[in-house]
């Protein structure tokens, strides 16, 4: 099978700009089916930019976006695709349960109270499913948000710091979730044991455009004989252009 045929992202040339400011500028990279990639870089790098450009939510000043060979906007890129925002909000004046049973009727996906039922489980959300959303605290909000994210089992996930908030066992639970799933992951995040554990790939950013792309692997191979890897990351982004 042709590349072109498994790629699931695709950018081009992608700009975006607030007034005089870039975000992103000429950023451009690809990603294959199964692939899980790391957007790595420090507050402002523009990662969740990327993100928000890459669900539709955020319009390319230029450059272009395919999401499973399609634009973002369209039905179908929704339809593959699972986004986990930071600093999630789900409906706040609705419960938990009510939260997933409404997401999965409007992502159609068959047998909604057995799946909402499984997702309450494994996030160890029984104890809310009632409760409004607007009450919750941050660490039990993310968990839901998660869950929303999963429940349509898509093909693509985009998840903007996924273990924010949660606990350490919690973290543990879902990483191995999301490593057991059989879907194209980018995450993004600033810090490195989370890339690590959750993927095998980082496209680095700072200041808005791309400063390094490959495996983590070949990024430890950067540094020096025993060089945490947190330092060869900071070198390179702070280095110049």
């Amino acid at each position: 099978m042709a590349e072109q045929e498994l790629c699931d992202l695709e950018v081009r040339d992608l700009s975006r700009t607030f007034g005089n400011t870039y975000a992103l500028k000429k950023v451009s990279f690809k990603i294959l089916q199964g692939e899980k990639f790391a957007l790595l870089g420090p507050n402002g790098a523009g990662k969740s930019t990327t993100l928000k450009l890459l669900t539709g939510l955020l319009k390319p000043t230029s450059g272009e976006i395919k999401i499973g060979g399609v634009d973002p906007s369209t039905k179908k890129a929704r339809t593959i695709m699972g986004y986990l925002p930071e600093d999630a909000s789900p409906y706040q004046m609705l419960s938990v349960r009510e939260n997933l049973e409404y997401i999965g009727a409007l992502r159609e996906i068959e047998n909604v109270k057995e799946t909402t039922d499984h997702l309450l489980d494994f996030f160890d959300l029984n104890e809310y499913e009632r409760s409004k959303v607007g009450k919750l605290s941050r660490g039990t909000t993310q968990k839901l948000a998660l869950a929303l994210a999963i429940i349509h089992k898509p093909k693509i996930l985009l998840l903007d710091e996924p273990l924010n908030y949660l606990d350490i066992p919690t973290q543990e639970k879902v990483i191995t979730r999301l490593n057991s799933l059989d879907v194209t992951v980018i995450v993004s995040t600033h810090i490195m044991s989370v890339a690590s554990r959750l993927t095998k790939n980082v496209i680095m950013l700072a200041r808005g455009v791309i400063r390094w792309e490959g495996s983590i692997d070949a990024l430890r191979a950067l540094g020096e004989a025993e060089e945490p890897i947190e330092s060869i990351v900071a070198r390179m982004m702070t280095s110049a252009p």
